[in-house]
């Protein structure tokens, strides 16, 4: 993933409701959200090159996702894949602490990213990148809340437009389709909001919007994710076509 907005237990009846967008190269393969033959339990897409997923659900309620943390000048060829941190705990029965707590002492491995994971009774946001709270893994508070390519809540203008955007929604009880909406949006960034990651001005403007397209890299599939008090939980997917 690349755009998370998420609200933690501020609905009625939802402790969480998540809406992403995933961006990836349109040459890697990967299967559309379903059921894992594999893993009956589990409800997510899945990475067809290294395995793993970006975001997911299982039968009794769990959930996870992940984005990649933009820094071109640490990235690591050898570094294991990161959808697997996924895909693990969704597999798991450890509760959202103690999976962190097991994830901690090797995430250096790994290229940077955030990794969300929540039990239905915790919801922690943890990254390999960032002070001492991000490293521990920190469990979250009932709010609004945001990630891209950089840790939890930075103000890239996507993040800021899309979570006033997502509040919005909620507050007025919309129905699901304004929210796949929301993730279609191709404005561009102003040059002069535009963080600055390591990979060029170009190419910040085409990564700024909240619904990329580019000749090899874009936006693959935006998903909505309800998580239901009762324990139940859902997952909608609309897979993007890469372009010809």
């Amino acid at each position: 993933m690349c755009l998370i907005v998420f609200a933690w237990q501020v609905i009625p009846g939802s402790p969480l409701i998540a809406a992403a967008n995933r961006d990836e190269f349109y040459a890697r393969p990967s299967a559309p959200a379903g059921w894992w033959d594999d893993h009956p339990d589990i409800y997510a897409g899945r990475d067809l090159q290294d395995g793993g997923t970006w975001i997911g659900i299982t039968r009794g309620g769990r959930f996870a996702a992940l984005t990649n943390v933009r820094a071109p000048a640490e990235r690591r060829a050898d570094a294991p894949t990161r959808g697997t941190l996924v895909s693990d705990f969704l597999s798991s029965k450890q509760s959202a602490a103690e999976y962190i707590a097991k994830v901690a002492p090797d995430a250096a491995a790994y290229n940077g990213f955030n990794l969300l994971v929540g039990d239905g009774r915790q919801l922690i946001w943890y990254s390999n990148k960032g002070d001492a709270d991000a490293r521990n893994g920190q469990p979250l508070t009932p709010g609004i809340y945001g990630i891209s390519n950089a840790l939890l809540d930075v103000c890239w203008p996507k993040v800021v437009r899309t979570k006033a955007q997502f509040a919005s929604l909620l507050c007025q009880g919309a129905p699901d389709e304004t929210f796949f909406e929301m993730l279609t949006d191709t404005t561009p960034a102003s040059d002069c909001r535009l963080p600055s990651t390591g990979v060029g001005i170009d190419r910040e403007r085409v990564l700024s919007a909240v619904f990329i397209a580019s000749p090899d890299y874009g936006t693959r599939a935006s998903t909505l994710v309800k998580i239901q008090a009762n324990g139940g939980a859902v997952l909608h997917e609309r897979v993007v076509q890469s372009p010809q």
